[in-house]
């Protein structure tokens, strides 16, 4: 899977950012895909942060980029001697709605460089106008690219499919959103950035040679596996439908929610794409909704995992004239539900230290949503404290996650069935506790946690996003330095609200 890829080997000696070894397959395509343009450079730009994990991947060190040169290059105000700077084309459907041609508004790909995994693309986001922009300014805040920075290295930490972000750039330029912010550049990183409704756009306008020539690179850098197939395009819609299934999966697991799955936000690879607004449940309500823009709640906690079938079945839609009927096209899409259903059924049983499964499971697990619904249990902490159970504890023993419960006795009676089922399997609790420790993260990226960094890092001090980074890179590990990351949140993070401006 793309979010275990391992380390490239870095040899010899450390490479200016000019040498970077650039190619761009994307750019091999007809230039009716793309647009080929340079960024739009920024005033005195300064480095904010690295990711280490993600900067192994593509051979480079993290130390390097702080460099003067590799700032240049990745906030744009430089472009690599083998860069192929471009932007591509797509469309989609914006909350169920068809929007027509988007497109990269404020991203601009430099250039994939190859890896013992494959190639990697580079992409710059906040880098300036593209002709997709519309009546955006082709800009990125501080804010909102501290935010994307810490969740894509926070999800591949939590073992989530996710694009991941290099470098984190930044210059006082002024942007205006809500109010007057600062412009910053995240340099990301995926195999492909190519979504659904890149495929949408050559559907909807009629072109199917382009629609077929799309596949057909997808297929072939991709999914090579389905190249002698019968018929390939539905093996395509098939497995992007699987990958899509089980990385919703593992949203529900950790309580993550995408505040705009929009189809132009969905990876053709099944991973987690633009974190615009976004959110980690805390006080559990599957109705919740992490964007304060989506007024009608589409993208709820509750609602991911139809609108994931949804998104899929518009992939479908466009991808029909290759795959030829309808019922071929369904029969790849009914892929979905039991990918769906086992991958989180899987993580159920891990999230609860179970070792087996057993046919009243399900009813355990209902039961448990419907305890934490009741109560508003915080999310993060109800998973991590469970580990901490004892199969034959007492109501001494069990405080610290009971007291996470407004409605003890009907805790006491769900603890009490969850106990039979540990008997039952002759669970022994130190054994449990290592692997529910290993299935459930102590550490997510709270809204309050990002927005402290965030002030702090407005105010010119970086320290913040540093140190979150670091505990978010070992989110199962217990850093009893760092307990404070683990806390409920403050009262006022119950007003905190983000919006696709986030």
């Amino acid at each position: 899977m793309f979010f275990n890829l391992q380390p490239a080997t870095r040899t010899g000696a450390a490479i200016t950012a000019d040498e970077l070894p650039f190619n761009n397959s994307f750019a091999e395509l007809p230039p009716a895909f793309y647009t080929r343009l340079m960024p739009t450079p920024l005033p005195s730009p300064y480095f904010i942060a690295a990711s280490a994990p993600a900067a192994a991947l593509v051979g480079l060190d993290p130390q390097d980029l702080a460099r003067e040169d590799f700032v240049d290059v990745f906030t744009g105000n430089k472009v690599a001697v083998r860069s192929q700077p471009l932007s591509a084309v797509y469309s989609g459907h914006q909350f169920g709605v068809w929007a027509g041609q988007l497109g990269d508004g404020r991203a601009i790909t430099l250039g994939d460089i190859a890896t013992p995994n494959g190639p990697m693309e580079l992409q710059l986001k906040g880098a300036g106008l593209t002709p997709y922009s519309r009546m955006g300014d082709g800009r990125a805040v501080l804010r909102s690219s501290i935010r994307e920075f810490l969740c894509s290295e926070a999800m591949a930490a939590l073992g989530i499919p996710t694009t991941r972000a290099l470098v984190l750039t930044g210059s006082h330029q002024r942007v205006m959103r809500e109010t007057v912010e600062t412009a910053a550049v995240v340099t990301r990183m995926a195999p492909t950035f190519i979504r659904f409704g890149s495929f949408e756009h050559w559907h909807y306008r009629g072109k199917q040679d382009e629609l077929r020539l799309l596949a057909d690179y997808v297929i072939k850098n991709w999914y090579p596996e389905f190249t002698g197939a019968a018929n390939p395009y539905k093996e395509l819609l098939a497995e992007v439908t699987r990958r899509t299934a089980r990385m919703i999966a593992g949203w529900q697991a950790v309580g993550f929610m995408h505040g705009v799955m929009n189809t132009d936000n969905m990876s053709i690879l099944g991973l987690t794409l633009d974190y615009g607004p976004f959110g980690f449940m805390e006080a559990f309500d599957a109705n919740h909704i992490c964007n304060h823009t989506d007024q009608g709640g589409r993208y709820s906690y509750a609602n991911q995992v139809p609108v994931g079938h949804w998104n899929c079945y518009a992939l479908g839609n466009a991808l029909l004239p290759l795959i030829g009927t309808p019922e071929e096209a369904e029969e790849a899409l009914d892929a979905y539900r039991p990918a769906f259903g086992a991958r989180l059924d899987e993580l159920l049983h891990a999230k609860l230290g179970l070792l087996g499964a057993r046919e009243d499971d399900e009813a355990l697990f209902d039961d448990m949503f419907k305890l934490l619904q009741a109560s508003h249990a915080d999310f993060t902490l109800f998973f991590r404290r469970l580990g901490d159970l004892e199969r034959d504890g007492d109501l001494a023993s069990d405080a610290p996650l009971r007291d996470l419960f407004i409605d003890r006795k009907a805790f006491d009676a769900w603890a009490a069935q969850y106990r039979a089922r540990l008997r039952a399997e002759d669970s022994i609790d130190a054994r449990r506790r290592e692997a529910m420790h290993r299935t459930n993260p102590k550490y997510v990226l709270r809204n309050y946690l990002a927005q402290t960094a965030i002030e702090q890092a407005q105010n010119g001090d970086f320290s913040g996003v540093h140190k979150l980074l670091a505990v978010l890179e070992r989110p199962y590990d217990e850093q009893p330095e760092n307990e404070a990351y683990a806390a409920l949140p403050p009262d006022w993070a119950a007003h905190l609200e983000v919006s696709c401006s986030s």
